[in-house]
């Protein structure tokens, strides 16, 4: 059974939503599944905008195969090839031996790469940077975006309807719920926080690269996005794009302390409670995530949404214990810069950890690393609290 959604006249999406995934790309914890966003345009000429994950590969062929009603599929174009769109692309071809696929080199050495019992010589139309193509009574212009988040990514203008087709860009964790465009959901209250997620975690780390794929799109007449997760964009287009900006150039959203918490006994624990309330007494939001408990994706998105960061461990075999350990590759594998920082180290004989977090976050790009600091030795003993006084005194000052 088909399960389309009409966009506008000529154009359907006939994605599918997997709503048992638990983790993207085996990573990222999910909490209401994925969307993988497939398009289809009538127009004049059959016009396939990417394929599907494997796992709704049955209800993505129904949807296709409903909206073709018989008739050939003529081109396909491929604007990422990471799996989760692609997947489907060989059973399509084999089906479909008519169809041309439209790609850029990159795209057919990866295509070359997964599925090396394909040839495409004689059924691929090759397109550079800026290129446009004719598809029946609709031009398409493709605008490379490499490393957002794969080095072949590419998007497409629809300069007839001014659509933009923006592969993984403006994307977002989650399945979709009722409507499709994103404009008939609250998006501060319903899809920032996943998009957030979904932007930093995958694509964190291409910032430069996400800033310059956005100007290269800045002076396009967009009606409409169609990204490959998530919902389409119809109007407010700024509320998202201005997200891209914050987090493309790492800019935090908030004024606020994220506190990254490990504690074995509580004894750490409780004195980033204290740092919190004595925060709040200055007029300073901040939240406290355990790092025990909270997964990686969380960390990385609350990191790019706030201006500070405090990181609080004990020591742990004469390192830091290691859940913030993980935490704190993950920010920098993610690219975290131009925070600043504190620290909270605990050691019953040796204290390490507030060292070795310092190297750390001073290795990472436009991090401000604060002098003040606390050291606990086992538990909060009488100077302790005066330490965290000073400390909430010293991260005040840079508000």
């Amino acid at each position: 059974m088909h399960n389309i959604r009409k966009l506008t006249e000529d154009l359907v999406w006939v994605g599918a939503n997997d709503r048992r995934i638990e983790k993207f790309e085996g990573v990222y914890g999910l909490g209401s599944g994925m969307s993988y966003n497939s398009y289809f345009g009538d127009f004049g000429k059959t016009v396939l905008m990417d394929t599907a994950d494997k796992a709704v590969a049955k209800q993505f062929f129904s949807n296709l195969e409903y909206c073709l009603a018989g008739r050939p599929l003529d081109y396909v174009i491929v604007h990422h090839m990471e799996p989760d769109h692609s997947a489907t692309l060989i059973d399509l071809l084999h089906h479909h031996t008519e169809t041309q696929v439209v790609c850029n080199a990159k795209t057919a050495q990866i295509i070359s790469q997964f599925f090396p019992e394909l040839d495409l010589s004689a059924r691929t139309t090759l397109v550079k940077d800026r290129d446009t193509l004719e598809i029946g009574t609709h031009e398409f212009r493709f605008l490379f975006a490499p490393m957002v988040h794969w080095p072949e990514v590419m998007f497409s203008f629809d300069t007839t309807s001014g659509t933009l087709f923006s592969a993984d860009a403006f994307g977002s964790y989650g399945a979709i719920d009722g409507s499709i465009f994103a404009d008939m959901h609250d998006f501060e209250s319903d899809l920032k926080n996943e998009a957030r997620r979904y932007y930093t975690n995958i694509v964190g780390k291409y910032g430069m690269q996400t800033i310059a794929a956005l100007k290269k799109a800045a002076d396009l007449d967009i009606r409409m996005i169609c990204p490959l997760h998530s919902y389409v964009w119809r109007k407010d287009f700024d509320k998202i794009i201005s997200c891209y900006q914050a987090w493309g150039s790492y800019t935090p959203e908030k004024n606020g302390v994220l506190i990254i918490e490990g504690s074995i006994y509580g004894n750490t624990a409780g004195v980033c409670e204290v740092l919190a309330t004595e925060l709040d007494s200055r007029g300073i939001k901040s939240v406290i995530y355990d790092a025990s408990v909270k997964t990686a994706s969380e960390f990385i998105a609350a990191a790019f949404k706030y201006s500070h960061i405090v990181v609080a461990a004990p020591t742990y075999n004469m390192n830091i214990y290691s859940p913030v350990e993980h935490v704190l590759t993950e920010l920098a594998a993610h690219g975290i810069r131009n925070r600043t920082c504190a620290v909270i180290e605990n050691g019953s004989w040796a204290p390490q950890s507030g060292k070795i977090i310092r190297e750390l976050l001073g290795k990472l790009p436009g991090m401000t690393v604060l002098e003040d600091g606390v050291t606990i030795k086992s538990a909060p003993g009488k100077d302790t609290y005066d330490s965290v006084i000073k400390l909430a005194d010293a991260i005040a000052a840079t508000f």
